[in-house]
């Protein structure tokens, strides 16, 4: 059996925990500009229709007394990591697949923790007791399942589909609620008369492969009961981004200077964290028409200081700065090497300690912030930034 650990309205439970004003009141998480969308809502503001990824102007229409709360990502990366930690004491087979939830595979922990749904309830105590907050948990034999059943019972849920249940769910299942089946493919399914999974066993697994690709096949699979998905316990970071749709199209050197030392910092704290190190920075942009562009540079020395990182970016945006005006910007580190591997150095470049001297910052202010709060230590420049904002705001 595996089991799916969903928490409930994280940003916002989060947020709810850390200001108990907000308690009980309609709460979401997002920022307040032109293109600000929903991140998170507290159950109390799911009442009114809001939902993830609604336009906030659009949020603040259906409820009045809304309350926005700008995101912390530093917060809830803390809070995650204590949840994780809790999981990880039941098995080693745990897999987070965002910041707010992860699979379970709980064989072989009978005899120390006790069935499957007592080790649900063993860590919804355990998670209530130790953070504060509630979570819901799907049980079932296949990884799909487990996902779904989260859902059925939110908040602080718990829902288990036994195996002898599996083809019986499965028949009368929505195929909206099937992971992977977006709005796209919801039509073509409905327009063939495919309305619950079950509906699936009516086509052959070619006839599905030649409308739908691969996914065609996992759908045929999924409907036979068969999900080959298996709880993976860790799969290292194969690159880390930041990036941020702007509240103005514009071209202006200074704004997207700022939000690419915004992302720099992120970026290069998330590697820090992480102990990795980047080889190659690149640069992501969003034209007002949307065309996308991305540009890279390999770097003579991996790196996890954000300084560096920042610097390279700044070079990738004076080499690309397109004649159309921008709407989204972003910074990403790819090619990661752990950093207790020894940094090669290159024979011809001239020495310096700059990367080293900067690595060394930096770690000091992640300590700093650890210690005092995310907001405790900033750069001048962004703090500007940030000024601003709330004066447009």
């Amino acid at each position: 059996m595996i089991l799916h650990i969903d928490m409930d309205a994280f940003f916002a439970s989060v947020e709810q925990l850390d200001n108990p004003d907000l308690v009980g009141k309609p709460v979401v998480v997002g920022w307040q500009s032109n293109r600000g969308v929903v991140a998170a809502a507290s159950y109390e503001a799911r009442k009114y229709g809001i939902h993830s990824a609604m336009p906030i102007f659009m949020a603040k229409k259906k409820c009045r007394n809304l309350i926005i709360v700008s995101p912390q990502k530093g917060r809830y990366s803390e809070v995650s990591r204590e949840v994780m930690s809790i999981l990880k004491e039941f098995t080693h087979l745990v897999e987070p697949v965002s910041i707010d939830e992860a699979y379970m595979d709980v064989k072989d922990c009978e005899k120390l923790h006790g069935s499957p749904k007592e080790i649900a309830l063993k860590i919804k105590k355990k998670i209530k007791e130790e953070v504060k907050l509630t979570c819901s948990v799907g049980i079932a034999p296949l990884r799909f399942l487990a996902k779904i059943a989260s859902d059925l019972n939110k908040p602080d849920g718990l829902s288990i589909i036994y195996p002898d249940e599996v083809h019986a769910f499965i028949n009368t299942l929505p195929i909206k609620k099937v992971p992977g089946v977006g709005d796209a493919t919801y039509f073509r399914l409905e327009a063939l008369g495919i309305r619950t999974l079950g509906d699936i066993r009516k086509f052959s697994e070619d006839s599905l492969t030649k409308k739908f690709g691969k996914f065609g096949r996992r759908l045929f699979e999924l409907s036979q009961g068969i999900d080959r998905s298996k709880v993976i316990p860790y799969t290292a970071s194969k690159s880390v981004s930041s990036e941020e749709t702007l509240e103005f199209d514009t071209l202006d050197k200074v704004i997207l200077s700022k939000f690419i030392l915004e992302q720099s910092e992120d970026v290069g704290k998330e590697l820090r964290k992480i102990g990795m190190r980047a080889k190659t920075i690149t640069l992501k942009i969003k034209m007002s028409d949307f065309t996308q562009i991305t540009r890279s540079c390999t770097i003579s020395k991996q790196t996890q200081s954000s300084e560096i990182i920042f610097q390279e970016a700044s070079r990738l945006l004076e080499k690309c700065l397109p004649p159309k005006k921008i709407r989204l910007i972003g910074v990403g580190a790819s090619g990661l090497i752990s950093e207790t591997i020894p940094v090669q150095q290159d024979l011809f470049a001239p020495k310096t300690k700059d990367d080293q001297n900067w690595e060394k910052i930096n770690h000091v202010v992640d300590a700093i912030s650890q210690k005092f709060g995310n907001t405790s230590i900033k750069k001048a420049s962004l703090t500007e930034k940030e000024d601003k904002e709330k004066n447009n705001v």
